[in-house]
This record gives C-alpha cells, structure tokens and sequence, in this order.
C-alpha cells in the first residue's frame, strides 16, 4: 500500500514513545471498529495514523483480539470460581485443570472402587498381574561368533557395576533400568523410522518394543521411591546412559540380530541381579518395606505388598523381556525379518 508524502510524514513524526503506544493499542482492538476507539484518545496526526494502521493490517488486530478475548474469559472464569468457592489458595491453584482454546478434554479416570486414579505417567488399562510362573533358569548357550561376543560382552559390563554397588540392590537395580530401559526404545525407533522408508508394517514389533521400554521405565519409577540415589550416582546415570544409548544404537544399525542378543543376556543377568536382591531381603540385611503405592497400582499387586513382591513381579518382567529378545534374534538368524513373525504384545 503506497503512502502520500503527508501519510509518510505523520508515520515519522510519531515514531519513538508514540509508536510503542500506537502498536499495543492497535493490537489490542484488533479491528477497524477499534479505530474509532484509537482515535477518541488521540490528537490530530495520531489520530490519522492509528486508522491507516488499523485499516491497513487488520489480520494482525483479529490474531491478537481471539487471543486476548481468550485471556479475559479464563480471567473472568476464574473469578467466578473464586468468588463461589470463597476465596483459591496456593493449594487450589495448583490442582486447578489447564484451560485450553484447543478443547483437548483432561480425562478423569477411576479405579475399580471407585477411587480416584492418581497416577499421570499410566493408565488403568496399561497395568496388568504379572505372570509369576515363568522360567526363570532358562539360558541360551552361545555358539556363534557374535552370541559369545554378546554374552562376554554383557559379562564384562558386570563386573564394574559388582565393584561400584557391591549389595546396595536398590541402588543397582536403579542403575539397572536407566539401562534397560534404553534398548527397546532405540529398537523400536529403528523399526519405526524402517517402516516408514519401506513402506511396510512391523508385524507389531514397534509397539512391542515401545512396550517393553515403557515396562522397563516403570521399573525405575518404582526403585525411585525405594533407593533415593546420590548426586555421583545420578552423574553415573548420566555417563552410562550417553554410553550405551550410542553404542547400542550403533550395534542395532550394523546387527539388529547382535543387538538383541545383548539384551537378551543383559535380561538374563538382571534376573540373577534381582535374585540376590530376594536373598538380601530373605536374610533380614535388607528392610522389607511396605510396597510404594506406584508399584501396588501398576502390577494390581494387594494393598498390603511389599518390597520383596515388587523385586519378585520385577523379576518376571525380566525374564520376559529376556525372552522376547533372544526370540527375535533367532529370527534374524534364521534369515527373516522380525516383521515375518507376529509381534509378542503384551507379553509381559
């Protein structure tokens, strides 16, 4: 839009203090009705100014005006609210729901007694009674080149977390699935990214890997209310995790069939961690403590569990965990693709 030299003039004379004014005002209105409001508390050449604006760049007005009426009705909402209930406090402020334009519904869930569900980081339906009866001597023998390297690999790894945590088990199983956690999550990002360039369906392997990244990550949830750990053992997570996400996410990319016999046996020597744990806590050297209540929610575990029930339901998952990934190394050893076979969801 071209100006007349007199237009261009005013727009000069005014900038400066006037200008910073000029431009909050006009976005506040944010339509040309608005400029008659302008202008009434305007003089002379301020007055022609804010109407060439306003008219000029309407779009801009109308953003900010949805966006201010917004502001103001969660403003005057929140008044009512405070005058009906007498007055929020700090405590009120904080549970109070997130007001959104956007109308994305805050689901308030329920437990089977009719309780309130307070857990965020999972839902009902995502907890289950873990499966007790499974093997848990169960081993795969290396043969291969690359399953022995997997094996004294994961062996090696060991003998640096016996040296640091000695029998601390509730620190070492912390440490333990800030790691455990990792190799399905990368597993299964792997196949995601692989099935979108392929064009092709996982056979489910994608959410069963997610799956068993989620489990494991409730592992570390629940040991966090257990085991408070150090400031060195947290900088100790740190350096790990940075270790051996990239290694293993190297590893995957080059043998996903050597990558999940790592897991395998990183599965099978958290069984004999877990083990030990039991044994410290059969022997009294370790307080059997009541269950937190994550873990009582998250394995629909009774209302009087404890510590020890935990370690025991921890322990089945990982002994599914182990076989879920030496099964879908064989099938990469018998020259198929994990897409071929269906996907164990849900196994755990």
């Amino acid at each position: 839009m071209m100006m007349s030299r007199g237009t261009a003039t005013m727009v000069r004379s005014v900038t400066g203090p006037m200008s910073a004014r000029l431009f909050s005002i006009a976005a506040g209105t944010g339509s040309v009705i608005g400029a008659a409001r302008i202008s009434a508390g305007l003089a002379g050449s301020e007055k022609a100014v804010a109407t060439w604006w306003i008219k000029s760049y309407p779009v801009i007005g109308a953003r900010n005006a949805s966006t201010v009426a917004l502001g103001e009705k969660e403003q005057q909402d929140h008044k009512e609210e405070t005058v009906a209930g007498g007055g929020a406090t700090s405590g009120d402020q904080k549970g109070k729901e997130v007001v959104s334009y956007w109308g994305v519904p805050q689901s308030k869930l329920t437990k089977e007694d009719g309780s309130e569900w307070k857990w965020n980081c999972f839902k009902p339906w995502e907890t289950y009674q873990a499966d007790l009866s499974i093997d848990l001597k169960k081993h795969h023998v290396p043969k291969t080149f690359l399953d022995k390297f997997a094996y004294w690999t994961v062996k090696s790894l060991r003998l640096p977390t016996d040296i640091f945590f000695q029998r601390r088990y509730g620190c070492r199983a912390m440490m333990l699935e800030t790691v455990a956690a990792v190799p399905g999550m990368v597993g299964g990002m792997l196949l995601h990214c692989k099935s979108l360039r392929r064009f092709e369906h996982s056979g489910g392997w994608i959410k069963a890997l997610l799956e068993e990244a989620e489990n494991e990550r409730m592992h570390l949830m629940t040991f966090m209310e257990v085991a408070k750990p150090r400031w060195y053992e947290r900088a100790l997570v740190f350096t790990v995790q940075g270790v051996f996400f990239n290694a293993y996410f190297l590893a995957y990319l080059a043998s996903p069939k050597l990558a999940h016999r790592i897991t395998g046996y990183l599965e099978e020597e958290a069984i004999h961690s877990y083990t030990e744990f039991l044994k410290e806590l059969d022997k009294g050297n370790i307080e059997n403590v009541k269950a937190p209540a994550i873990a009582i929610d998250y394995w629909r575990l009774p209302a009087d569990s404890t510590l020890r029930d935990v370690v025991m339901v921890v322990r089945a998952d990982e002994a599914h965990h182990r076989d879920v990934n030496h099964f879908a190394s064989d099938i990469h050893y018998q020259g198929h693709e994990l897409k071929d076979s269906p996907a164990p969801i849900g196994y755990h």
